[in-house]
């Protein structure tokens, strides 16, 4: 026998009551969320994704209804976490943690209220929910120059299987009569993960065997990646005709519409394919949900006389007591409080709201000099400074940056080039420059780290990057590495960790990325070009620090 579930008066005190809690706790958070990273065009998706949510555990209600709710301990294993998370990202400075937290925390809740047969039929909104959240700022950097060297590659074969005479370098499409910059929003993770998304909606509605729904989410990514370099090819063949119109303005919008409702098509296109591939029909769905409710009636078989009892014991009483309103009262709040599990909850999420509210992580910015004043003399070279262009600063996002072109007398040349960051905090990262050259059609043929020389620093030795990098027949020798505080580290998930522990332990995040390059003439050795960018970070150095902070 099955137990009616229904929703009481005190359920829903209890609910609002946690929304309140949220809302003191998260308020913060989510404003940026909505206000930032929403608007953001590559994750404007994501205002629809808590509709898509409320309506998949909508559609679960009879379900969730049919059966008790089972509070249970365990939901801990994943509130707690969640507490952990928020203060993580509250203290380090870092969107993302406290993202995942309110996950965290919102499926604890649901585990602790509702038990784990009730969480495992609502586990598939659940899941869903983590769509709505922004990618970390490092990953999305790498993710988005990736996506834009695959697309601009595919997009030059296709125009050149159509005729046209094109050429790559980097991000930069060459068709003759003019360039095509391939710039983020060209760069198809605006179509890939709403995409992703879709598909995996798709699969979830589309009852057929578990490989091909697996086969439909899989194929979202090839073809999300496909058809935004025939987005890209289309726009260099019509640039021809009608200008540049149709790379900008409505065009240029109106394709990208196109083309994600095209992809949308090729989705429901495969599924009907599937539909028709041995076995048919939705037998399996039908087979796993009739596995389900075996299991849910199963599990409500143990817990059902218990929870008869239980009811029957209310009942009673409250035949019995309700002439007296003392009694009748203490019963109610004895409700209240229960499962125990709620004022655990609740005691907790009060306390992280309070504590919140109390302590403000005031971030130290450390004085330093202004790059303006780096000297353009250093031993026997002499430099002249360059200026980058206001888009890729505020691509970017730095505090000062300096960037010096020095020769020397038999006319061999270093770039020279520091961003600093006053802050790491809440989206803001550096940029790698195994990120950003790839972009510019460079292509690393040696990549790695060195041990270099430099008396005077430390122990007298500093480990950098090293990369021998090439375009066509040029051919470059760059170091790079990132300051952290006194700390030379080479890679960004060192940057990452360092920045997210000193901002909990010195409210500082900030850092500085360092890179010299010099280019390698045709009949020179790689020898000569490495014992001159060796000498020169040697130089350089010791003036260096003068202007980025260390470690206080």
């Amino acid at each position: 026998m099955r137990v009616s579930s229904v929703t009481k008066p005190v359920d829903w005190i209890k609910i609002f009551i946690y929304g309140l809690l949220f809302i003191g706790i998260y308020y913060s958070t989510f404003s940026w969320l909505i206000s930032h990273d929403w608007a953001r065009d590559d994750y404007s998706y994501c205002y629809l994704i808590p509709l898509v949510v409320l309506y998949l555990v909508w559609e679960k209600r009879e379900r969730l209804v049919e059966y008790p709710s089972l509070a249970s301990w365990l939901g801990l294993i994943l509130f707690l976490p969640g507490i952990i998370l928020f203060w993580l990202g509250e203290l380090g400075g870092e969107f993302f943690s406290i993202y995942v937290s309110f996950w965290f925390i919102v499926v604890g809740l649901s585990w602790l209220h509702l038990g784990w047969k009730k969480l495992k039929i609502i586990a598939f909104p659940l899941f869903i929910m983590l769509t709505m959240f922004p990618l970390p700022s490092f990953l999305y950097n790498k993710l988005t120059l990736n996506l834009k060297l695959i697309s601009s590659q595919l997009g030059v074969a296709m125009m050149q299987i159509y005729g046209m005479s094109a050429y790559r370098d980097g991000n930069v499409i060459d068709i003759g009569f003019t360039q095509l910059q391939v710039v983020d929003a060209c760069s198809g993770l605006r179509f890939l993960i709403p995409l992703l998304v879709l598909s995996i909606l798709l699969a979830y509605f589309f009852r057929a065997a578990l490989w091909k729904r697996a086969i439909l989410v899989i194929s979202s990514v090839p073809l999300s990646i496909i058809t935004n370099s025939l987005r890209i090819a289309i726009t260099g063949i019509l640039y021809e005709v009608s200008g540049a119109k149709v790379a900008e303005g409505f065009f240029h919008g109106f394709s990208g519409w196109f083309i994600f409702m095209f992809s949308l098509g090729v989705l429901l296109l495969e599924m009907w394919v599937l539909q028709r591939i041995p076995p048919t029909g939705s037998s399996d769905s039908n087979e796993q949900t009739s596995d389900t409710d075996q299991n849910l009636q199963s599990d409500q078989t143990s817990n059902g006389d218990s929870a008869s009892e239980a009811a029957l014991t209310e009942s009673l009483g409250s035949d019995t007591n309700e002439v007296n309103p003392r009694r009748t009262v203490s019963r109610s709040l004895r409700a209240f409080l229960k499962p125990p599990q709620f004022m655990v909850a609740f005691i907790i999420l009060g306390s992280t709201l309070v504590l919140s509210q109390g302590v403000e992580f005031r971030e130290k910015i450390p004085i330093t000099k202004s790059f303006d004043l780096f000297p353009l003399e250093i031993g026997e070279w002499t430099g002249s400074r360059e200026n980058m262009e206001q888009k890729f600063l505020d691509t970017l996002d730095l505090s000062d940056y300096v960037m010096i072109n020095y020769q020397n007398k038999l006319g061999r040349s270093i770039n020279f080039y520091t961003a600093y960051y006053e802050s790491q905090r809440k989206g803001k990262s550096i940029h790698s420059p195994a990120s950003c050259l790839p972009g510019g059609g460079w292509r690393f043929k040696q990549a790695g780290s060195t041990t270099l020389s430099t008396p005077g620093y430390r122990d007298g030795t500093i480990r950098v990057n090293r990369a021998l990098m090439q375009k066509g027949d040029s051919r470059q020798l760059a170091y790079y590495w990132f300051f952290q505080r006194d700390r030379v580290l080479t890679n960004l998930y060192q940057l990452k960790i360092f920045a997210f522990w000193d901002a909990l332990t010195k409210q500082r995040t900030d850092g500085a990325l360092v890179r010299l390059i010099t280019p390698v003439d045709e009949f020179e050795k790689i020898e000569e070009a490495e014992e001159r960018l060796q000498a020169f970070t040697g130089q350089i150095l010791p003036i260096l620090l003068e202007y980025l902070p260390g470690r206080e």
